[in-house]
């Protein structure tokens, strides 16, 4: 939701306006260490608070973590819009290779995910991701550094590339470079 309303450059609102219930995750773009808030109809809202006390769920002395949640939230644009820059910067480092190995529509590029299309018999995204998660002494020895990157195979033609809060523009250039050596 953060990563949506960030992209289209609106309030959160305006987006779950069209929703019956919505959740947000505080740990996955907003830093904080855990914590998720639901909001719905009173009754929905509820039924869950119900059902998260029949299975056990709840804490005590959570506002620790409601702090670093709303931290999270007071800077939640600028953080994700780094992310989604840094996600941005290495889809457009992918596509100036204009290598066999790989490609990225950059149209489809608009938050902190980045799709890598795998063209070509080989590599297997997960053979792929496997080069790029190793480093060889070929690589310290060329490039002077030794780097892992590391993707997600998604699907039978394409791996996945996520950004983070941790992930700065150095490191993402890095993994740029990294994918240009695998592609050498």
């Amino acid at each position: 939701l953060m990563n949506a309303a960030v992209a289209q450059g609106v309030e959160p609102a305006e987006i779950a306006q069209h929703c019956d219930s919505v959740s947000l995750c505080f740990s996955k773009g907003l830093g904080a260490p855990a914590g998720v808030v639901l909001a719905g109809c009173r009754q929905f809202v509820a039924e869950a608070w119900r059902v998260r006390k029949l299975l056990g769920g709840g804490m005590r002395q959570a506002g620790v973590l409601a702090a670093a949640a709303r931290l999270g939230l007071q800077h939640a644009e600028a953080t994700l819009r780094r992310d989604h820059d840094n996600a941005r910067r290495f889809a457009e480092g992918i596509h100036a290779l204009d290598s066999p190995l790989c490609s990225v529509n950059l149209a489809a590029v608009e938050t902190n995910i980045v799709m890598v299309n795998i063209q070509g018999a080989w590599p297997s995204p997960a053979e792929l991701c496997d080069h790029l998660r190793a480093v060889s002494e070929e690589e310290e020895a060329e490039t002077g550094q030794a780097v892992s990157v590391l993707l997600f195979p998604w699907s039978a033609r394409a791996v996945r590339a996520v950004w983070h809060r941790h992930i700065s523009a150095r490191d993402t250039e890095l993994a740029r470079r990294k994918l240009e050596f695998v592609a050498r």
